[in-house]
């Protein structure tokens, strides 16, 4: 009885400290981003968020990190609005479509390919990917619809686009496998339940399925998203690289960057303490953004959960 009790005082602190180092890490590197940022806040203040320049020229120095913030964006909403489509119908079909002969290595398949390195589908984007976005993609697109802002100029082929379908191939092994695991929770007596009321398997999938599991399937779209956002390696290679004005993601088809391939292009090159600050703060904003889209995500769940709840009640 003692060794049991011991053995459990010991697993509950042990717990407790795994828990108590996360937020110590979290905490840690909060700190560390904001003491670095310092100097380019207290040199430009709000204008650091708002600026459009990135000049790191000594004398001249001007630092503003809103075309990355919004190229971040942009390239993680094209990641969700390609991506998310194709990873559910992929769940859907292997939980509720597909035989077993095929759903098995397809399922290995999906879950192989969240393996495959970053810096891998960042070549295979800039030497293939690219020229089919260009070809098949933008330049239909830039002849149809070039009068329509977010479609004008002269497509290239390394822009937001090819960085934001990039992504949108990353992200299909996460929301997919995440998605299947939550599709497949669903217990059977809910599906034959509706097919008793005559409902078509359309209707059980739309109606039944993906809203029991709907909550689940926001968490797997929120991871998704976590890993569009804090993408590098790949969207380095295809975004073009924009500095400065030129980096508005005014268009579709022209170059950019995000926060985080602008501090992958230059914070080991930085030579003065200024610029370092300035790379410092960008990578405050990209952990700012992480953790504010979190935080929405889990009051998303909260509130999903409570309705549900209520519903069952």
């Amino acid at each position: 009885m003692r060794i049991s009790v011991t053995g459990d005082a010991i697993f509950k602190v042990a717990a407790g400290v795994l828990v108590a180092s996360a937020a110590v890490i979290l905490f840690a590197t909060l700190y560390v981003l904001s003491t670095g940022s310092t100097i380019v806040l207290q040199r430009f203040g709000l204008g650091f968020f708002t600026g459009i320049n990135w000049n790191p020229v000594e004398g001249r120095e001007s630092f503003g990190v809103l075309p990355y913030m919004l190229g971040t964006l942009v390239t993680s909403s094209i990641a969700l609005l390609i991506g998310v489509p194709l990873s559910l119908g992929i769940a859907i079909f292997l939980v509720e479509m597909a035989p077993k002969v095929i759903r098995v290595p397809v399922s290995y398949l999906i879950e192989l390919l969240a393996a495959v390195p970053s810096v891998i589908f960042g070549l295979w984007g800039l030497f293939v990917l690219r020229f089919w976005v260009l070809n098949y993609i933008e330049t239909p697109l830039s002849a149809s619809l070039g009068g329509i802002p977010i479609f004008s100029g002269t497509p290239f082929g390394l822009d937001l686009l090819t960085a934001g379908i990039i992504l949108a191939i990353m992200i299909i092994p996460t929301v997919a496998s995440v998605s299947r695991e939550v599709i497949s929770a669903v217990p059977n007596s809910i599906r034959e339940a509706a097919y008793g009321i005559g409902a078509t398997k359309w209707e059980v999938i739309r109606h039944w399925v993906l809203s029991y599991g709907r909550s689940g399937i926001l968490g797997a779209i929120i991871l998704g998203l976590g890993r569009a956002i804090g993408e590098t390696m790949a969207v380095t290679m295809v975004i073009g690289n924009a500095v400065g004005p030129t980096a508005m993601p005014t268009s579709l088809f022209q170059p950019g960057q995000t926060l985080p391939s602008l501090i992958a292009n230059g914070f080991l090159e930085a030579p003065t303490p200024l610029e370092k600050s300035a790379y410092m703060g960008a990578g405050l904003v990209l952990l700012l953004i992480s953790l504010l889209i979190n935080i929405i995500a889990h009051v998303m769940v909260s509130r999903i959960l409570k309705i549900k709840g209520g519903a069952v009640e």
